[in-house]
């Protein structure tokens, strides 16, 4: 089992409220853009808060580091793919952000493995923030005027740098860690 805290509830109240979004936005609901813009706009305020809570409360949990992650890709991919499949965002930038988003995600791993753990950093909080806000804007705006598409675009742009960033902080951290490795064996 898992310890049922308060951020971990608002991490599951993150992944229940992605369906949410998805219907409003299938479906023929009155207002449906209007209802998955708010669902989606209070799913990504819980992805700030849980961590907020979390460290600031001393009470990060092992399944909060595990589910966190996946919720936050779930708010992204779920509601790109769609707006995809609206015609609302064109495939390639859907496939850029995803893309990257595993990218990420298997280099975390291939880190954690050899004992590297990279924290969160400027670049990455900042692609988040760029990519909610251009999804938000894309899902309230039916039509997409040019301040969206730019929006998006500034997103897709800010994802390929962070995701470059990381690769390359990634990559010098883990020599880094090798290095200290050898230094240590040689001295012992």
């Amino acid at each position: 089992m898992f310890t049922l805290n308060f951020p971990n509830l608002l991490t599951l109240l993150r992944i229940l409220l992605v369906p949410v979004v998805v219907v409003a936005l299938l479906e023929e609901t009155p207002n449906g853009d209007t209802i998955a813009a708010v669902v989606f706009a209070l799913a990504a305020f819980t992805d700030g808060l849980d961590g907020y809570i979390a460290r600031s409360r001393g009470s990060v949990t092992t399944f909060g580091k595990l589910a966190d992650p996946l919720a936050d890709k779930l708010l992204i991919i779920a509601p790109l793919v769609l707006l995809v499949s609206l015609n609302r965002v064109a495939a390639w930038v859907a496939m850029v952000i995803i893309a990257r988003e595993f990218a990420v995600t298997a280099l975390r791993l291939v880190a954690a493995e050899r004992g590297v753990v990279i924290p969160a950093g400027f670049l990455g909080k900042l692609k988040t923030s760029v990519q909610v806000a251009a999804i938000f804007a894309s899902i309230a705006v039916p039509s997409t005027p040019a301040a969206v598409d730019a929006l998006v675009y500034v997103a897709v742009a800010i994802t390929v740098i962070s995701g470059a960033d990381y690769f390359l902080g990634v990559r010098r951290r883990i020599e880094e860690e090798r290095s200290r490795r050898t230094v240590e064996r040689s001295t012992a």
